[in-house]
């Protein structure tokens, strides 16, 4: 059952859980995705980045919208991190129904007119949009990118106005999170009381990125305090490859039926961990009602 964001979230902010946005590259992620969505009978987002996009080309997303027709779980296809207006007008041709423009680098009021006008143009196809307000950080070694410390947290009152001027359907919110998986000796801290006093300002859904490695207990916590779609991208990339790696060292193993399974299986027992963290699990029905 496919979906746009909008509606999909909806729900969630209405009975306070979290639905996990899981980066899907390729059709073996995909595969291990929708198949634990169906055997937990939990709605599920399934986002791709336009890097991603890129390499999987846009009939991926003619699959994945296939795919969520077939299926009688809630299915949301999410353009994660679009940062100009074309690579949103494309995810819309391509069948995406959900779109991220990220203008968080902005200052406000460019932030909010970039946002404004992708509204304008998905609101018109149907397709939800998500806006970021306030700086994720990153743990990526790269030069260029920002560093975990350079976290700058969403202002309960700046968000509020944003959601107001700008239109958009949810809101990636700055809470102590980064992006990718945290270095070693590296304990990550939610500002839970923050997300609080954002959520009493803000109605909409609210959305956490960046959530590898921080503690369970926080985010299940945020999950029932206003967060409503948690991505998930590191998490179940991480335990794929490196169990892909593993069975690769046999040097006579080369059919796809013999090196997959194994890699979505243990990659499937992370996201049913998910599902029941962020208390998706057996929330499809309520979307049947």
């Amino acid at each position: 059952m496919l979906m746009n964001m909008k509606s999909l979230l909806s729900v969630a902010n209405t009975n306070n859980f979290a639905i996990p946005a899981f980066n899907t590259p390729h059709g073996m992620i995909m595969r291990g995705v929708l198949e634990t969505s169906e055997e937990m009978n939990a709605p599920v987002i399934i986002e791709v980045h336009p890097d991603e996009l890129s390499f999987a080309r846009p009939s991926f997303i003619t699959a994945l919208v296939e795919e969520a027709h077939k299926t009688s779980i809630p299915v949301c296809i999410h353009l994660d991190h679009g940062s100009n207006l074309q690579q949103v007008v494309s995810a819309i041709q391509c069948g995406y129904t959900s779109v991220m423009i990220d203008a968080s680098n902005h200052p406000l009021e460019e932030n909010i007119e970039i946002c404004r006008e992708v509204c304008r143009i998905a609101h018109a196809a149907n397709v939800s949009v998500e806006g970021e307000l306030g700086t994720i950080g990153t743990t990526a070694q790269d030069q260029s990118a920002a560093s975990c410390t350079e976290i700058r947290y969403t202002d309960p009152e700046e968000a509020a106005y944003f959601v107001r001027e700008s239109g958009v359907d949810s809101l990636a919110v700055a809470i102590g999170t980064c992006h990718g998986i945290y270095p070693k000796g590296m304990i990550p801290a939610l500002q839970l009381d923050l997300l609080k006093e954002i959520k009493e300002k803000v109605k909409i859904p609210l959305v956490l990125h960046g959530g590898s490695a921080n503690k369970d207990e926080e985010i299940a916590i945020a999950a029932h305090t206003g967060i409503n779609k948690i991505n998930i991208s590191s998490d179940i990339k991480d335990p794929f490859y490196q169990k892909c790696r593993e069975i690769l060292k046999d040097p006579y193993i080369r059919e796809p039926n013999e090196i997959y399974p194994p890699c979505i299986e243990v990659m499937k027992e992370v996201i049913r961990h998910k599902f029941r963290l962020l208390g998706t699990h057996e929330k499809a029905a309520l979307y049947h009602q």
